[in-house]
């Protein structure tokens, strides 16, 4: 779990730092001025760290099902091979889908000077500013949010339905509550980063005004990563026991 937890505290700190140090630089100097190879950019890591981490998610939840379901396998089973095999696929599968999309908008025209109506190089924004054929972007859009979008988010809910399954088998109310408070932490941050997620990007075709898909992408770039630290922190006896030693030793 904390081989997990650092890789996606690792894939957060990337995830904010693509939008959030410009987002805060344009508010001080005044000026929103961004180059073409500075939004390609933007937007390769942006999709690349944000695929890394619904990956991360899935493979946690697959985690907190083998502790839950398979607990005397647990060991055996989450090995530190099969954890870095892990955590290896989620980057590799996502590399290329950011490229992909990186290619896809290379092909694009526009127009000299472009208003992007949002605080980042979003991907959907900068697409329907072009001037050229943008069907074929729509179509890789469409099909990876539901594929690399989907795919983790069907894999989530089918190890929770194990995992409830489980819980529901134990007889004691004290097991239960044990059971699904090791999975709190996660369900939380899964419902803060896909509800936000997939609902911006499905929605790109819908009639959803620019502030309101600015308020909602926050969410998942600033608000969730912002809130995974504190998130697991408040609800992992050993991290609040590693503070009080902290704190108290220097008291």
């Amino acid at each position: 779990m904390y081989f997990f937890l650092s890789n996606l505290s690792f894939a957060d700190i990337c995830f904010t730092s693509i939008t959030v140090p410009k987002m805060l630089v344009n508010i001080q100097t005044q000026s929103q001025f961004i180059t073409y190879a500075g939004c390609i950019t933007q937007m390769y890591f942006f999709i690349l760290f944000g695929g890394v981490d619904g990956f991360l998610l899935t493979v946690m939840a697959y985690d907190r099902y083998v502790a839950i379901c398979h607990p005397l396998h647990y060991t055996v089973i989450m090995n530190s091979w099969l954890c870095r095999q892990l955590v290896l696929a989620s980057w590799t599968m996502s590399a290329p889908y950011a490229l992909l999309h990186s290619l896809m908008a290379l092909r694009l025209s526009f127009c000299p000077h472009v208003e992007i109506p949002h605080f980042f190089c979003e991907f959907n924004q900068v697409v329907h500013l072009a001037c050229s054929d943008t069907f074929p972007n729509d179509m890789v859009t469409y099909f990876g949010s539901l594929l690399l979008g989907g795919g983790p988010l069907a894999g989530i809910f089918y190890s929770y339905t194990k995992i409830v399954s489980s819980i529901r088998a134990i007889s004691s109310a004290q097991g239960k509550y044990k059971a699904f408070s090791t999975c709190a932490s996660h369900l939380s941050v899964v419902s803060l980063f896909y509800c936000t997620g997939l609902g911006v990007y499905l929605s790109s075709g819908a009639t959803l005004s620019s502030l309101s898909r600015a308020g909602a992408s926050v969410m998942y770039t600033v608000v969730t990563p912002m809130l995974n630290p504190f998130i697991y922190s408040l609800r992992n006896k050993d991290i609040k026991r590693a503070l009080k030693k902290l704190f108290g030793g220097k008291i």
